[in-house]
């Protein structure tokens, strides 16, 4: 949405994306999709074996689910760069929260550059995935 990011000024919000619950169907899903068949995500055994309550979310899927909020308001081509860091493990039948706020607004030249802090968290407020998202586009009337 190259108007929103034309209008975006500091201490903006992005409107909240919810993903969720976490079940064994769409981690088996993820898993085909992605190529990802660790059985710490997919075999409850062997996740116990491994030291885990039980089988968690692929960190990758937590991550394409925080990118959706940022391409889902800013369109996936001005996606510049991500710095995102995990700290928790999405557990079965979570629910994320993804959250993101503008932090650094630049205008020059090149167009518009957002720096925008991002982060996915559970129900409980444990955040599982946060850092940066750096969003750029031509400036309005400009051309890609």
């Amino acid at each position: 949405m190259t108007g929103a990011l034309a209008a975006a000024r500091v201490g903006d919000a992005l409107p909240e994306l919810r993903f969720g619950p976490i079940t064994r169907d769409r981690l088996a899903r993820f898993a085909r999709a992605s190529g990802d068949h660790n059985p710490i995500h997919l075999d409850s055994d062997f996740a116990r074996a491994a030291g885990a309550d039980e089988v968690f979310g692929h960190g990758m899927l937590t991550m394409g689910v925080l990118t959706r909020l940022v391409s889902g308001w800013y369109g996936q081509a001005a996606l510049r760069q991500l710095d995102l860091r995990f700290l928790a493990k999405t557990p079965l039948g979570a629910t994320l929260a993804c959250t993101g706020t503008v932090t650094d607004r630049r205008d020059d030249a090149d167009g518009i550059r957002l720096t925008l802090a991002i982060a996915a968290a559970l129900e409980d407020g444990t955040t599982v995935l946060a850092g940066t998202a750096l969003v750029a586009l031509p400036q309005p009337g400009e051309s890609a």
